[in-house]
């Protein structure tokens, strides 16, 4: 009887796709989670721990995102340049009128993994505070791949 070995693609054989997600009124979380499991690869099934199987994530609209809860005012983020007292805080409010962007990215960095991959990973992620973006060759090449099937 032949074994059957488990395939694991190599990091040539994964192909660069593109997602765009509209993050409008979509919860701040819920919508981190989304898009870690979109870098990864998780949704694949070829996913393989040891390689990026996953998209290049655009997210647009983010500062029409939904916060729930006290949040706004109540969940801190912390900042520290290294030098005794330096410590800096924000608050999501003050967060969300500023950076938007860097919301999610400090969410979605939280759940990817702590290593190298983690790093490239996050690479691949495009947030903007508005619906336009400098992406929409790679974003509208996917669509019409998707329409052509």
């Amino acid at each position: 009887m032949k074994r059957t070995s488990t395939y694991f693609p190599k990091s040539g054989e994964v192909p660069q796709n593109w997602r765009l997600i509209d993050a409008t009124g979509k919860s701040l979380g819920r919508l981190a989670r989304d898009v870690a499991v979109a870098l990864q690869g998780k949704d694949k099934p070829t996913y393989t721990p040891h390689v990026i199987t996953g998209d290049h994530v655009v997210v647009v609209n983010m500062d029409k995102v939904r916060i729930t809860g006290n949040k706004l005012l109540q969940k801190t983020y912390y900042r520290h340049s290294g030098y005794v007292g330096n410590l800096k805080t924000f608050i999501l409010r003050d967060m969300m009128d500023d950076h938007p962007d860097r919301v999610l990215q400090l969410a979605v960095k939280g759940m990817l993994p702590r290593n190298k991959m983690g790093r490239e990973m996050l690479k691949r992620l495009k947030v903007y505070a508005g619906d336009t973006h400098p992406h929409q060759a790679q974003v509208g090449q996917l669509s019409e791949q998707a329409e052509a099937n």
